[in-house]
């Protein structure tokens, strides 16, 4: 049985690289020193969100990655322990929806 998020349209071979970005720790305390430079505190309605990361709906958290975000690709929240996909809006923003 085939993955759904790997056969979906979205996921094509054709696609250009992804970014590389580079994480500093950002002094998120609620992981283990080891994870924190993979998540921030959400800072506002004026915080802009880079290629690398998308809001946690649960807790409010913001989940960074090493690499640039697609639709499809699975995230973890570690503070809220929640598995995430990542969605494109409507607006043409990601965001993260909760898959359990």
């Amino acid at each position: 049985m085939a993955d759904p998020v790997e056969s979906s349209p979205d996921a094509r071979d054709d696609e250009q690289p992804r970014q590389r970005f580079i994480l500093e720790d950002t002094g998120f305390d609620e992981v283990p020193q080891k994870y924190r430079r993979f998540y921030r505190k959400w800072k506002g309605a004026g915080d802009v969100l880079a290629p690398n990361e998308v809001i946690c709906p649960v807790c409010k958290v913001v989940i960074r990655s090493s690499r640039e975000l697609r639709p499809g690709d699975r995230v973890y929240c570690m503070p809220c322990m929640s598995r995430l996909v990542v969605v494109r809006t409507d607006a043409g923003t990601l965001e993260a929806h909760v898959a359990y």
